[in-house]
């Protein structure tokens, strides 16, 4: 199964580039040019790792990223920024995102960083995974409680 991206600046012309080079490198990848357009392709799908831009209009990448962690916590955030923002980037990691780049970035540090938070995220998935086994291990009802739950 490919890794799926979302890659998401409201510059047009470097979301596609970048999308197609990240494409030709085997990745799955979505596009989204606001943070409003991101939030709700996050709702309805699952991404593992988000490109997201720090300088946005409308929602900029910050509060796009509240919002991000806010629905799929586990969803990795790889922050985009202009040496201006970099300040705003750091706030970001505070936030939970995995890292930062500046722009514009070689595509094979992209990659790179891209790699480590999909490895972070694999991670943490595994170790909710073992700790529900282990649930199930100590209580056979837990099974049962997980069924019901929505």
């Amino acid at each position: 199964m490919k890794l799926r991206l979302l890659i998401v600046d409201d510059e047009k012309d470097f979301t596609d580039s970048l999308a197609e080079r990240l494409a030709l490198r085997d990745f799955e990848v979505s596009r989204a040019y606001s943070g409003e357009e991101a939030v709700e392709l996050i709702k309805e799908y699952n991404y593992d790792v988000v490109i997201l831009d720090v300088a946005m209009p409308g929602m900029d990448g910050v509060q796009t990223l509240r919002e991000i962690k806010n629905i799929k916590p586990l969803t990795e955030v790889i922050m985009l920024t202009g040496h201006a923002t970099v300040e705003t980037a750091i706030e970001g990691m505070k936030l939970g995102a995995y890292d930062y780049l500046l722009k514009p970035t070689e595509i094979d540090d992209l990659v790179e960083k891209v790699q480590g938070a999909y490895a972070r995220k694999a991670d943490q998935e595994e170790r909710i995974r073992k700790a529900k086994m282990m649930r199930y291990f100590e209580s056979p009802r837990a099974v049962l409680e997980d069924r019901e739950d929505p």
